[in-house]
């Protein structure tokens, strides 16, 4: 848009702007003496965005081109660019903008400034750097209506969409706030998503974490404490203050042809603040979770089974299970957010995948939070697979360990639940080690968040391999066990994905479907019953409390009267009216072990897909409870190779090798997808049997292996 439309946009665009006028008035305060800098591709409307918003504030406007680069010059830009050629010209630019000051302005630069990191650097002292990540195709539309001959990469006849991709890792680069604009976004829009994020990133203490037992509206509980303290004071789990943003559909539709970083970038900068994770930090810790450690580039693919039922393959990452997409990220959340002078232990207690998980993330941590982090997993000796355990084992080095326990995963989470509400042991490990405990279940708020986003991405997929369109629903079946997995669905939803029915399927111990049938969980004389998927045989599931808490529209009071009860009578029942609104947000069903054997094999023989034991539990359940009124989508937890003896039994197939790595090799050849897991293979062919911890189930010997592991771990490098 030229100078003379834009500046009639501006006149015509004065007042339709939204955004609470009590905080504009404060836009004195806003950055003090700071800029407003716009950053975008070329055509991304920075000039007339600029005018708009330096409006609305009241403040001097400054754009860049035609204010500092054709005044300095003395000549348009276009004309300098034709004379001197584009490399000189970035240089001349460049010199030009260390030259430049102001202070209190909104600012909009060109194109090509991010180009130049010696004038970014100076520049970006002076202000904050807000992108407009603009639509390519839009640019691109808008650059041709134009007939836009002055921007660098033009004259050598490159095209307009490689100059676009080539520059878009500078702007991501630079940048402190993302305006993520819809496709078709007008420059009035855009605008005031402009004043939005500002408002955003001026109210950093109204982005706050509430315990689920809290009937408290205050809060001063940041997402870096959050991280770092994992379950909150009072027992309950933190949740977002004011819950999840909406994105509208324009700015999903964006999403859809980006690779899963981009979209776990994207999405996870509208959950997490930029004042306490800022986005160049952001994007370092996405783009090395998601990275050549997982086996598939996609990271997360949906893959076609049958009908109009999908898989979405969530056990590529290093050690097979879902929980990787959580876990290769948050230990880089969690040592960012550490703060200084002390130690911190992360306790774990895990049906099987997780620990594994927790190991192996933690394990990629590099300098000095590899010695002020100490990592223990407790599991079942008898409740996980021997691959499972070979697997968390295969970890020795370091200050990472794997402690077995004569009992059931709810005794080790329970055990863990309760050291952490212990002042005595706490203050002990605090005064005479200088440690904190945490946590990496997903009772920890940064190992629940990236969970949301595989479950978009999924979604996201179907739009783009032409299977829906935006706005048509999907349901999504998931193996339940701590309800960690089908929480993160939930928050998608609230996002905006259009999930219709997400639901649970259980095991035979299934407990989350005898609650969500009934509203009465009981664990009165309910013993847990082994089974052939044992990341989901878990009689109390944690994150059931933040799912309570959801759809109680955040009653801390009821929450705390209900779990309070379960801890001292081992039962609750919720009120009818709420069992209704339960039973509106999910569904639930439950699975046989002989059903879960018969599906494996039946999908095998029909598709040639081998399906580990959980994901067959979905099937199983999803089977009975589709409409097939839309697509639905299994979530798929773990290769079936972890699983290995009882995908055999499911196989009807004799003569099972004793060796792990040769029970993998023998089930690779018999499937068609997908293959063998190639980290899976290698930890196993790495891994030695020696002989492992095993614990009493005592509580007093839990805690003796917390304070063995860190005076192993924290005294020597005291």
């Amino acid at each position: 848009m030229g100078l003379l439309n834009a500046l009639r946009a501006v006149r015509c665009y004065l007042s339709p702007l939204s955004t609470s006028k009590s905080w504009l008035s404060t836009k004195a305060s806003l950055l003090g003496d700071r800029n407003i800098l716009l950053m975008g591709a070329p055509g991304a409307g920075k000039t007339t965005v600029g005018r708009i918003v330096a409006h609305r504030l009241g403040l001097p406007v400054i754009d860049v081109d035609d204010d500092v680069l054709e005044k300095s010059w003395k000549m348009p830009v276009a004309a300098k660019l034709a004379a001197v050629g584009g490399e000189r010209f970035l240089e001349e630019e460049g010199d030009a903008l260390c030259n430049f000051s102001a202070s209190g302005c909104v600012v909009s630069l060109t194109g090509s400034n991010p180009l130049h990191t010696a004038a970014m650097k100076h520049i970006k002292e002076s202000g904050l750097v807000i992108y407009l990540d603009v639509d390519r195709e839009d640019i691109v539309q808008r650059l041709t209506r134009m007939k836009v001959k002055r921007i660098v990469g033009q004259e050598t006849g490159t095209s307009m969409r490689d100059i676009l991709h080539y520059r878009k890792q500078f702007y991501e680069r630079w940048l402190d706030l993302r305006v993520l604009c819809g496709t078709g976004d007008t420059v009035e829009e855009v605008a005031e998503k402009v004043l939005k994020a500002m408002e955003r990133y001026q109210n950093h203490a109204s982005e706050t974490f509430v315990s689920t037992r809290s009937d408290s509206v205050e809060s001063k509980t940041l997402f870096s404490d959050v991280v770092v303290e994992g379950l909150a004071t009072d027992g309950g789990l933190y949740v977002p203050k004011n819950g999840f943003p909406n994105i509208d559909a324009r700015e999903w539709l964006r999403l859809v042809h980006m690779s899963y970083p981009e979209r776990a970038l994207i999405l996870l900068e509208k959950c997490i603040h930029p004042l306490d994770v800022p986005a160049s930090d952001l994007r370092t810790m996405i783009f090395k979770a998601y990275g050549s450690n997982f086996s598939s580039e996609a990271v997360a693919p949906v893959k076609h089974l049958i009908h109009n039922q999908y898989i979405q393959e969530l056990f590529h990452g290093p050690t097979a299970s879902f929980k990787d997409l959580a876990l290769q990220l948050m230990p880089q959340l969690f040592a960012y957010c550490l703060p200084q002078m002390c130690n911190y232990l992360i306790l774990v207690a895990t049906s099987g995948d997780t620990g594994s998980a927790v190991l192996s993330g933690f394990s990629r941590l590099s300098g000095s939070d590899t010695h002020r982090t100490g990592v223990l997993v407790f599991f079942p000796e008898e409740g996980v697979s021997e691959i499972q355990k070979l697997q968390m084992m295969s970890f020795r080095e370091g200050n990472a360990r794997a402690v077995s326990v004569l009992s059931d995963f709810d005794f080790c989470q329970r055990s863990i639940k309760r050291m952490f509400g212990e002042g005595g042991l706490t203050g002990h490990l605090a005064v005479e080690y200088s440690t904190v405990l945490s946590t990496a279940n997903s009772i920890n708020w940064a190992r629940l968040l990236p969970q949301v986003v595989y479950h978009s991405s999924a979604y996201l997929d179907l739009c783009r391999d032409g299977v829906i369109k935006f706005g048509e629903p999907i349901d999504v079946c998931i193996p339940s066990g701590n309800f960690g997995n089908a929480m993160s669905a939930v928050y998608a939803k609230q996002m905006g994905i259009p999930i219709r029915r997400i639901i649970c399927a259980s095991n035979h111990n299934r407990i989350i479907t005898d609650f969500i049938t009934t509203g009465e969980y009981d664990l009165r004389a309910r013993p847990l019953a082994l089974s052939h998927s044992p990341a989901i045989d878990i009689l109390k599931s944690s994150n059931l409390e933040r799912f309570i808490f959801h759809v109680s529209d955040g009653d801390g009071h009821l929450v705390k009267e209900l779990f309070t009860r379960l801890d001292r009578q081992q039962h609750f029942q919720v009120p009818e009216p709420l069992l209704g609104r339960i039973q509106q947000e999910v569904l639930a069903g439950w699975c046989s072990e002989e059903d879960c054997l018969a599906a494996i094999q039946s999908v095998h023989t029909h598709t040639g897909y081998l399906m580990d034991t959980h994901t067959a539990v979905a099937k199983v359940v999803a089977d009975r409870l589709q409409d097939a009124s839309c697509p639905m989508v299994l979530c798929s937890t773990a290769h079936y190779g972890k699983f290995a003896p009882a995908v055999f039994k499911a196989l009807q197939i004799q003569n099972i090798p004793e060796d792990p790595v040769e029970q993998l090799k023998k089930l690779g050849s018999t499937a068609s997808r997908p293959g063998i897991h190639r980290d899976m293979m290698k930890c196993l062919e790495g891994s030695s049997r020696k002989e492992h911890t095993v614990c009493q189930a005592e509580y007093g010997a839990l805690v003796e292996e917390v304070d063995n592991m860190i005076q192993s771990s924290f005294l020597k490098v005291m």
